[in-house]
Protein backbone atom coordinates (compact mmCIF):
# COMPACT_ATOMS: atom_id res chain seq x y z
CA UNK A 1 0.00 0.00 0.00
CA UNK A 2 1.38 3.25 -0.86
CA UNK A 3 -0.73 6.40 -0.21
CA UNK A 4 -1.31 9.67 -1.60
CA UNK A 5 -2.79 12.47 0.79
CA UNK A 6 -3.89 15.54 -0.77
CA UNK A 7 -3.45 17.82 1.86
CA UNK A 8 -3.97 21.22 2.75
CA UNK A 9 -6.70 21.18 5.94
CA UNK A 10 -6.38 20.66 9.47
CA UNK A 11 -8.05 17.42 8.76
CA UNK A 12 -4.77 16.42 6.25
CA UNK A 13 -2.77 17.21 9.06
CA UNK A 14 -4.66 14.50 11.51
CA UNK A 15 -4.55 11.90 8.88
CA UNK A 16 -1.15 12.07 7.97
CA UNK A 17 -0.53 11.83 11.62
CA UNK A 18 -2.76 8.61 11.91
CA UNK A 19 -0.74 6.90 8.53
CA UNK A 20 2.62 7.77 10.49
CA UNK A 21 1.62 6.00 13.58
CA UNK A 22 0.72 3.48 11.51
CA UNK A 23 3.88 3.41 9.65
CA UNK A 24 2.13 3.26 6.54
CA UNK A 25 3.74 4.56 3.21
CA UNK A 26 2.30 8.03 1.91
CA UNK A 27 3.02 10.74 0.59
CA UNK A 28 1.41 14.48 1.35
CA UNK A 29 1.01 16.79 -1.04
CA UNK A 30 0.44 20.63 -0.45
CA UNK A 31 -0.69 22.64 -3.57
CA UNK A 32 2.32 24.95 -3.00
CA UNK A 33 -0.24 28.52 -2.11
CA UNK A 34 1.07 29.18 1.08
CA UNK A 35 5.06 30.10 1.83
CA UNK A 36 5.29 28.43 5.14
CA UNK A 37 3.33 25.49 5.23
CA UNK A 38 2.09 23.32 8.30
CA UNK A 39 5.31 20.12 8.87
CA UNK A 40 4.10 17.00 8.25
CA UNK A 41 5.35 13.43 9.40
CA UNK A 42 5.41 12.23 5.63
CA UNK A 43 7.46 13.11 2.75
CA UNK A 44 6.08 16.06 1.40
CA UNK A 45 5.75 17.09 -2.76
CA UNK A 46 4.71 20.67 -3.20
CA UNK A 47 3.03 21.93 -6.25
CA UNK A 48 0.29 20.67 -9.20
CA UNK A 49 0.24 17.91 -11.33
CA UNK A 50 -0.48 19.17 -14.55
CA UNK A 51 -4.11 18.28 -14.36
CA UNK A 52 -5.86 14.88 -14.03
CA UNK A 53 -3.61 13.34 -16.81
CA UNK A 54 -0.29 14.48 -14.86
CA UNK A 55 -2.01 13.46 -11.65
CA UNK A 56 -3.15 10.22 -13.19
CA UNK A 57 0.42 9.63 -14.53
CA UNK A 58 2.61 10.50 -11.26
CA UNK A 59 -0.34 7.72 -9.69
CA UNK A 60 1.40 5.61 -12.30
CA UNK A 61 4.92 6.42 -11.84
CA UNK A 62 4.97 6.55 -7.84
CA UNK A 63 3.10 3.24 -7.68
CA UNK A 64 0.01 4.76 -5.60
CA UNK A 65 -2.44 2.59 -4.21
CA UNK A 66 -4.59 4.97 -2.54
CA UNK A 67 -5.73 8.30 -3.09
CA UNK A 68 -7.22 10.70 -0.27
CA UNK A 69 -8.52 13.64 -1.20
CA UNK A 70 -8.25 16.14 1.93
CA UNK A 71 -8.56 19.28 0.10
CA UNK A 72 -9.86 22.29 0.77
CA UNK A 73 -14.20 21.75 -0.13
CA UNK A 74 -13.34 24.72 -2.36
CA UNK A 75 -10.01 23.50 -4.25
CA UNK A 76 -12.18 22.38 -6.38
CA UNK A 77 -10.57 21.85 -9.49
CA UNK A 78 -7.74 19.67 -7.64
CA UNK A 79 -10.78 17.46 -6.48
CA UNK A 80 -12.03 17.02 -10.22
CA UNK A 81 -8.54 16.21 -11.03
CA UNK A 82 -8.67 13.65 -8.45
CA UNK A 83 -12.04 11.90 -9.65
CA UNK A 84 -11.10 11.92 -12.98
CA UNK A 85 -7.35 10.47 -12.74
CA UNK A 86 -8.74 7.66 -10.23
CA UNK A 87 -10.81 6.79 -12.80
CA UNK A 88 -8.44 6.94 -15.37
CA UNK A 89 -5.97 4.23 -13.35
CA UNK A 90 -8.37 2.31 -11.58
CA UNK A 91 -7.10 3.50 -8.32
CA UNK A 92 -9.37 4.02 -5.56
CA UNK A 93 -10.10 7.56 -4.09
CA UNK A 94 -11.75 9.26 -1.13
CA UNK A 95 -12.47 12.23 0.00
CA UNK A 96 -11.67 13.34 3.59
CA UNK A 97 -14.41 16.59 3.38
CA UNK A 98 -16.57 18.19 6.45
CA UNK A 99 -19.82 18.60 6.46
CA UNK A 100 -21.17 21.67 5.63
CA UNK A 101 -22.11 24.51 8.24
CA UNK A 102 -25.88 24.86 8.95
CA UNK A 103 -27.68 28.27 10.05
CA UNK A 104 -29.27 28.03 13.41
CA UNK A 105 -31.41 30.16 15.74
CA UNK A 106 -30.54 33.83 15.27
CA UNK A 107 -28.21 33.21 12.37
CA UNK A 108 -28.89 36.23 9.78
CA UNK A 109 -26.54 34.20 5.97
CA UNK A 110 -27.59 35.13 2.65
CA UNK A 111 -26.32 32.03 0.78
CA UNK A 112 -24.92 32.42 -2.66
CA UNK A 113 -23.62 30.46 -5.51
CA UNK A 114 -20.46 31.79 -6.20
CA UNK A 115 -17.72 34.44 -4.99
CA UNK A 116 -19.26 36.82 -7.85
CA UNK A 117 -22.22 36.22 -6.27
CA UNK A 118 -21.20 37.48 -2.65
CA UNK A 119 -19.15 40.31 -4.24
CA UNK A 120 -22.94 41.31 -5.67
CA UNK A 121 -24.81 40.74 -2.44
CA UNK A 122 -22.63 43.67 -0.90
CA UNK A 123 -24.56 46.78 -0.05
CA UNK A 124 -23.98 50.14 -2.16
CA UNK A 125 -23.87 51.95 0.78
CA UNK A 126 -20.19 51.63 2.36
CA UNK A 127 -19.94 49.10 4.93
CA UNK A 128 -16.96 47.46 6.73
CA UNK A 129 -16.88 43.74 6.04
CA UNK A 130 -15.13 40.91 7.01
CA UNK A 131 -14.18 39.31 3.97
CA UNK A 132 -12.74 36.17 5.52
CA UNK A 133 -12.46 34.24 1.64
CA UNK A 134 -8.44 33.82 1.62
CA UNK A 135 -6.69 35.48 -0.25
CA UNK A 136 -7.19 33.95 -4.04
CA UNK A 137 -10.56 35.69 -4.89
CA UNK A 138 -10.05 39.14 -3.87
CA UNK A 139 -10.10 40.51 -7.35
CA UNK A 140 -13.97 39.64 -7.42
CA UNK A 141 -14.76 42.25 -4.99
CA UNK A 142 -12.44 45.28 -7.24
CA UNK A 143 -15.97 46.42 -7.73
CA UNK A 144 -17.08 47.01 -4.81
CA UNK A 145 -14.48 50.12 -3.76
CA UNK A 146 -16.61 51.84 -1.69
CA UNK A 147 -15.98 48.93 1.32
CA UNK A 148 -13.37 48.92 4.12
CA UNK A 149 -11.99 45.17 3.81
CA UNK A 150 -10.77 43.07 6.46
CA UNK A 151 -8.50 40.05 5.47
CA UNK A 152 -7.19 37.87 7.63
CA UNK A 153 -4.79 35.81 5.87
CA UNK A 154 -2.05 32.91 6.25
CA UNK A 155 0.94 34.91 4.51
CA UNK A 156 1.29 38.94 4.14
CA UNK A 157 0.20 39.58 0.10
CA UNK A 158 2.19 41.76 -2.05
CA UNK A 159 -0.50 43.10 -3.66
CA UNK A 160 -4.35 44.00 -3.51
CA UNK A 161 -6.83 44.34 -5.60
CA UNK A 162 -9.06 46.64 -2.82
CA UNK A 163 -8.27 49.96 -2.02
CA UNK A 164 -9.38 50.00 1.68
CA UNK A 165 -8.14 47.09 3.36
CA UNK A 166 -6.96 46.26 6.21
CA UNK A 167 -4.98 42.55 6.65
CA UNK A 168 -4.53 40.52 9.65
CA UNK A 169 -1.92 37.80 9.49
CA UNK A 170 -3.16 34.51 11.43
CA UNK A 171 -3.46 31.05 10.69
CA UNK A 172 -6.26 29.46 12.31
CA UNK A 173 -8.38 27.25 14.05
CA UNK A 174 -9.53 30.46 15.36
CA UNK A 175 -11.48 30.65 18.70
CA UNK A 176 -15.02 32.87 19.07
CA UNK A 177 -13.25 34.90 22.06
CA UNK A 178 -10.44 35.94 19.63
CA UNK A 179 -13.02 36.67 16.64
CA UNK A 180 -15.29 38.36 18.81
CA UNK A 181 -12.52 40.81 19.79
CA UNK A 182 -11.30 40.94 16.41
CA UNK A 183 -14.80 41.99 14.73
CA UNK A 184 -15.68 44.44 17.56
CA UNK A 185 -12.40 45.98 17.47
CA UNK A 186 -12.37 46.55 13.70
CA UNK A 187 -16.29 47.53 14.09
CA UNK A 188 -17.61 44.99 11.42
CA UNK A 189 -20.78 44.80 9.90
CA UNK A 190 -21.00 42.29 7.64
CA UNK A 191 -19.28 38.90 7.02
CA UNK A 192 -17.94 37.15 3.91
CA UNK A 193 -17.25 33.73 4.19
CA UNK A 194 -16.75 30.53 1.83
CA UNK A 195 -19.06 27.12 3.54
CA UNK A 196 -15.92 25.29 4.93
CA UNK A 197 -17.40 23.53 7.57
CA UNK A 198 -15.24 22.14 10.42
CA UNK A 199 -14.32 23.87 13.62
CA UNK A 200 -11.32 25.43 12.70
CA UNK A 201 -13.12 28.40 11.11
CA UNK A 202 -16.52 28.38 12.07
CA UNK A 203 -15.57 31.06 15.31
CA UNK A 204 -16.84 33.73 12.80
CA UNK A 205 -20.01 32.76 12.14
CA UNK A 206 -20.85 32.08 16.08
CA UNK A 207 -19.08 36.07 16.52
CA UNK A 208 -21.43 37.37 13.85
CA UNK A 209 -24.47 35.80 15.57
CA UNK A 210 -23.71 37.06 18.58
CA UNK A 211 -23.05 40.62 17.42
CA UNK A 212 -26.00 40.44 15.09
CA UNK A 213 -24.68 40.84 11.92
CA UNK A 214 -25.51 39.59 8.22
CA UNK A 215 -23.65 36.92 6.77
CA UNK A 216 -22.96 36.01 2.56
CA UNK A 217 -22.13 32.43 3.08
CA UNK A 218 -21.02 31.06 0.06
CA UNK A 219 -21.94 27.18 -0.74
CA UNK A 220 -19.63 24.95 -1.86
CA UNK A 221 -18.74 24.44 -6.09
CA UNK A 222 -20.05 21.50 -7.60
CA UNK A 223 -17.46 18.09 -7.55
CA UNK A 224 -18.45 14.82 -9.18
CA UNK A 225 -19.84 11.99 -6.60
CA UNK A 226 -17.42 10.15 -4.84
CA UNK A 227 -16.95 7.95 -1.93
CA UNK A 228 -16.47 10.16 1.26
CA UNK A 229 -15.51 10.48 4.86
CA UNK A 230 -15.68 12.96 7.37
CA UNK A 231 -12.80 12.00 10.00
CA UNK A 232 -9.55 10.82 8.98
CA UNK A 233 -10.55 7.51 11.35
CA UNK A 234 -13.23 6.98 9.14
CA UNK A 235 -10.20 7.03 6.28
CA UNK A 236 -8.52 4.44 7.99
CA UNK A 237 -11.24 1.98 8.01
CA UNK A 238 -11.57 2.45 4.32
CA UNK A 239 -7.67 1.55 4.19
CA UNK A 240 -8.37 -1.30 5.99
CA UNK A 241 -6.57 -0.15 9.16
CA UNK A 242 -9.32 0.95 11.62
CA UNK A 243 -12.86 0.00 12.45
CA UNK A 244 -15.10 -0.39 9.62
CA UNK A 245 -17.14 2.89 9.95
CA UNK A 246 -19.27 2.91 6.41
CA UNK A 247 -17.04 4.43 4.06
Amino acid sequence: MRILLLGGTTEASRMAALLAGEGLEAVFSYAGRTATPIAQPLPVRMGGFGGAEGLADYLRQEGISHVVDATHPFAAQMSRNAVEACALTGIPLVALERAPWVPGKGDRWTRVGTIAAAAEALPEAEARVFLAIGRMHLEAFAGRPQHHYLLRLVDPPEALPLPRAEVVIARGPFDLDGDLSLMREQETEIVVAKNAGGEGARAKLDAARMLGLPVILIDRPAIPDRPRAETPEAVMGWLGHGADLGV
